[in-house]
């Protein structure tokens, strides 16, 4: 593996400026294409299991996160609020406030059960100096989050059913878990809720581990504040293991909200919130993208899908038609040779010359090269391949 430090800037996907601030990386264009196509394959692929997604303000009030437990739980990673008139605003270090209320927002009833109310939202931490890094840990974070609110007996479901989402999206997206850990209370730290709450969501979340196969390890005092979580780990260029996906089951925020629905037999009844992220922040799982492939992206999201690499001055024609059907770019200066080579982490390499007059001859990334086909027929085939995934 290389340093995605090193090679996200050397491939143009982001870069960083001390006027905007240590944490807080801009997005260049390459790199905001390949973030573009993998928020829409997270986007559909939720869609299709039956979430309903939101967006929600970057700020609250002071008193919802007192009311939410951050404050008292968290408030070391929060930026310090700003005053607004007689009120204080608050930068938000994660998002499930903001859903427990759109939750509350009307009544609700067991026949939406599970409620999934997922959102690719914005939040802030106020990270220390000295731990910040590249794109694995900034002070700006997009997550890729969701919500979901059931009868506490439906949890172990939702559980298995996000485990099995994580493992789906990881396959396409060319990621390996490093490991599954198990996040439980410490003796050193405050929690919130009871024991009985706590105990309750560990087992379900060993018991839906165990109904996966998955092997994990447990880590004592790496809970959240509000309940136990499975955290799925990967290994960066340097050995160090980052959480790129978790779920998580709470008791404490429907309480302390005040969420209730009606059940089946016309009572108000208390739900679970799981919390989770396939994916983590774009930003942390861009890092570990980057390092995994190298920068040589899966066709689907790679920046730039076809390089196209005329011969002569007389195929500049040819070569711009056929850069216009996909995430095309031509490589015009220096020798055909030096040109390959600059393109050698794009997915496709088409040379177009004088003879293949109608015919493009694809070079694949590892050198292979394809018979000369016809145009239409090499958009249609790398097309195909970005669409499968």
């Amino acid at each position: 593996m290389i340093d995605h430090r090193k090679l996200g800037r050397e491939l143009d996907l982001f870069d960083s400026d001390p006027l905007i601030g240590a944490g807080l990386p801009f997005w260049l264009p390459a790199g905001a294409a390949a973030r573009r196509e993998v928020e829409s394959y997270l986007y559909e692929l939720e869609r299709r299991n039956g979430y309903q997604h939101v967006y929600s303000p970057v700020l609250g009030k002071r008193q919802m996160f007192e009311l939410s437990g951050h404050l008292a739980n968290f408030s070391g990673d929060m930026f310090p609020p700003m005053p607004v008139g007689d009120d204080e605003l608050m930068l938000r270090p994660s998002l499930c406030p903001h859903h427990a209320l759109i939750f509350k927002a009307r009544q609700r009833s067991y026949r939406e059960m599970p409620l999934r109310i997922a959102e690719l939202g914005q939040m802030y931490r106020q990270e220390r100096s000295g731990v910040l890094g590249g794109l694995s840990r900034v002070r700006s974070i997009a997550l890729n989050d969701s919500h979901i609110f059931c009868p506490p007996s439906e949890a172990a479901a939702e559980v298995a059913g996000v485990l099995r989402l994580m493992r789906e999206s990881h396959a396409a997206l060319g990621l390996r878990p490093a490991s599954y850990q198990l996040s439980l209370r410490g003796p050193d730290k405050k929690y919130g809720g009871d024991d009985e709450s706590w105990a309750q969501s560990e087992a379900l979340l060993r018991g839906a581990l165990s109904d996966a196969s998955i092997q994990y390890v447990v880590k004592t005092g790496e809970a959240a504040f509000y309940g136990p979580k499975i955290d799925v780990q990967v290994a960066d260029a340097a050995g160090r293991e980052w959480t790129i996906a978790t779920v998580q089951i709470d008791f404490h925020q429907p309480e302390r909200f005040d969420l209730t629905y009606i059940d089946a037999s016309g009572a108000k009844a208390r739900p679970v919130m799981v919390h989770r992220s396939l994916a983590g922040s774009m930003e942390r799982l861009f890092g570990q993208l980057i390092e995994e492939h190298e920068g040589a992206f899966p066709v689907w999201y790679a920046p730039v899908q076809l390089a196209v690499l005329p011969v002569g001055v007389e195929s500049s024609f040819a070569a711009s038609a056929v850069a216009a059907g996909l995430r095309a770019v031509e490589f015009r200066d220096g020798s055909l040779g030096a040109r390959i080579r600059a393109a050698a982490k794009v997915p496709y390499i088409a040379v177009i010359g004088a003879r293949e007059e109608g015919l493009v001859s694809l070079r694949l990334r590892g050198g292979r090269q394809l018979d000369p086909m016809p145009e239409a027929e090499a958009i249609a085939l790398i097309s195909a391949v970005a669409a499968a995934r």
